[in-house]
């Protein structure tokens, strides 16, 4: 009897031994989360993205098995609220809302049936003096393709860590409010769309900003900070990769996580 006991008592804890290393493997589920900004057949500037190179990169990402998830499926993970996404898992953003969102990246997007995340701005949707950006109604027109969600990238895409240095503290105070919070007004007005993700302009953020970003209604928000998405990271500063026009391999290197930056390390485009 006793024998039978302790041999019960044996396996179990043996179980829970094989269990523990399968749970802690799920624990440290990690995704690349990737920041396009411009595509097109020439490459004008450092943002700009060949679409024949995204078109690639995209053929590449279904011929070797990877599934390009919606951003909110990441971030119900890295909220504790949903299942570990699988592995080979890719996440897709592009941020400012360039027209060639639209005229370059919607065919691919439909050809490979992939959900893709918009962080505008605003200020420059329609505008005229912005001939760079799309208008509400394109907006509108990839929202009805049901494989766009627009998030938030703050009203005029600042320059924070240069508003701070100039601006006294009320006004910078009330200058970070207009940023977050008008945005986030505007952009649920016009798209009829719950905004509660949001991109940080230049990936410049810092405890300030973050927790303004929150108090505002901000549940999650993103840098660029070139590592994968993860439950230790901060979830009001959760990293992404900044694509540039490359090589395929550089791109391999990114999704297969052998470009990862230090924890800890910042990364801000240049100004």
């Amino acid at each position: 009897m006793i024998r039978s006991i302790t041999l019960s008592i044996g396996i179990a804890l043996l179980a829970l031994g094989l269990a523990a290393p399968s749970a802690m493997a799920q624990e440290q589920v990690s995704v690349p989360v990737l920041c396009y900004h411009r595509f097109g057949p020439m490459v004008p500037d450092s943002m700009t993205v060949t679409t024949k190179n995204f078109s690639d990169q995209m053929q590449w990402l279904k011929d070797n098995g990877y599934t390009v998830i919606p951003l909110k499926t990441l971030v119900a993970y890295l909220k504790g609220e949903g299942p570990a996404p699988a592995p080979k898992s890719v996440v897709i953003t592009v941020d400012d809302g360039h027209k060639t969102v639209f005229t370059e990246m919607q065919p691919i997007v439909k050809k490979f049936n992939i959900p893709v995340t918009l962080f505008l701005y605003p200020s420059c949707i329609s505008n005229p003096h912005a001939p760079y950006a799309m208008s509400w109604e394109q907006l509108k027109a990839l929202q009805q393709t049901g494989l766009f969600d627009m998030q938030g990238h703050t009203f005029w895409h600042p320059n924070f860590k240069k508003d701070k240095k100039k601006m006294k503290p009320e006004e910078y105070a009330k200058s970070v409010q207009t940023q977050l919070v008008k945005s986030k007004n505007v952009l649920e007005k016009k798209l009829g769309t719950k905004i509660e993700l949001l991109a940080w302009p230049y990936g410049i953020y810092d405890d300030y900003l973050e927790s303004e970003a929150q108090k505002a209604g901000y549940v999650m928000a993103f840098s660029i900070d070139r590592r994968n998405a993860a439950k230790d990271e901060r979830m009001m500063s959760q990293p992404r990769y900044l694509m540039q026009n490359g090589a395929l391999p550089g791109f391999i290197a990114v999704v297969s996580g052998h470009a990862q930056a230090k924890k800890g390390k910042k990364s801000e485009v240049a100004f």
